[in-house]
């Protein structure tokens, strides 16, 4: 058997691990034959492939990014382009695809095993906002990258007594702000899925400089204020309809320093959240993802995405996956909450 394998959407670290894992093991136990679509989507577009085989994986468990390359390259909008991706799989002798990426990704993915193509998922985003996994790989190091950025904000905060906001990634979910507020003790923490009230904001800065600490506020990309629009960088979308978001951290910084006269600053981690080496936990779970999708395409359960459920890894059909975002629930927003001002 000859399985395609493509990271698809923004890179992040763990599908190096993932790679790996299916290589590896799909080599050692099945005898399977491996190609790697370069760029995502693009890759069985224009039938641009490289060689997977053992001696390419190894030593690639700590790298971030992937070696296969990454896209945002969108096939159903493209005329013709489920057509052109059934055709090289026939002239590469592809039996199956290992698909690995997130809502966008995955989506793709799963309209094409609708078309009858052998797709297996395995998800991968730093926002954590799949559904149908407890979670994804590249989140604990986005977390973990956030909150060290976060313990470092609060020394040069009180040493020049600053109001400082960092801004993390989080389209539609909270997740990374959540999870890095907590851990970096922010004093206010804002995510999409609750509006924010400026006023209160600076009611908590205030509450904070009254404490005599300087307060950090973590402020998620996709993060709305309740009287205002969503920041973005311009009106342009990429190839799945999505708008560029960029700058909410400096609009609240500038909007805290214009409304309580103390001094603020705006930090942005961006793409820094992608980069680098993966955690030891996101290592493991994406090692874990890879070992349980090449089982999948042994097994011929196609349609389906590997997936965290407590400890254990299961395979969830790719539609209750991408069906809607998992987003954070008002209840663990209330828990941190608790910590705010």
């Amino acid at each position: 058997m000859r399985v395609g394998v493509l990271t698809g959407g923004g890179d992040c670290p763990g599908l190096n691990a993932v790679i790996r894992a299916v290589v590896r093991k799909g080599v050692s136990e099945y005898g399977f034959d491996f190609v790697g679509f370069k760029d995502g989507w693009r890759g069985p577009l224009e039938a641009d492939t490289m060689t997977l085989d053992v001696a390419s994986v190894r030593g690639i468990l700590p790298r971030g990014g992937t070696i296969l390359g990454s896209s945002r390259t969108n096939p159903f909008s493209i005329d013709g382009g489920v057509d052109r991706i059934e055709g090289n799989f026939a002239s590469l002798g592809v039996d199956a695809l290992i698909a690995i990426g997130g809502e966008d990704t995955l989506g793709v993915a799963t309209k094409l095993a609708d078309h009858g193509l052998p797709v297996i998922g395995v998800p991968k985003t730093i926002d954590n906002d799949l559904n149908a996994t407890d979670y994804t790989f590249g989140f604990d190091t986005a977390v973990t990258i956030a909150t060290e950025a976060i313990d470092r904000l609060h020394t040069t905060a009180e040493s020049h007594h600053r109001v400082l906001v960092i801004e993390v990634m989080g389209r539609h979910a909270g997740w990374i702000a959540l999870h890095s507020g907590m851990a970096g003790g922010a004093n206010g923490i804002l995510i999409p899925e609750v509006p924010f009230d400026l006023d209160e904001v600076c009611g908590w800065v205030e509450s904070r400089f009254q404490s005599s600490y300087a307060p950090i506020i973590c402020v998620a990309e996709g993060a709305l204020p309740s009287d205002g629009d969503l920041i973005t960088k311009d009106a342009s979308r990429d190839a799945f309809g999505h708008v560029k978001l960029s700058g909410i951290g400096d609009w609240l910084a500038a909007a805290i320093e214009d409304r309580t006269g103390k001094e603020s600053r705006a930090a942005v981690l961006g793409h820094i959240q992608r980069g680098g080496s993966p955690t030891a936990f996101d290592r493991v779970l994406a090692t874990r993802f890879g070992l349980s999708a090449i089982d999948a395409i042994h097994d011929g359960d196609h349609g389906k995405m590997v997936a965290l459920r407590g400890t254990d890894i299961v395979r969830v059909p790719l539609a209750d996956a991408t069906g809607e975002l998992k987003t954070v629930p008002l209840a663990r927003y209330a828990e941190a909450s608790a910590f705010f001002g």
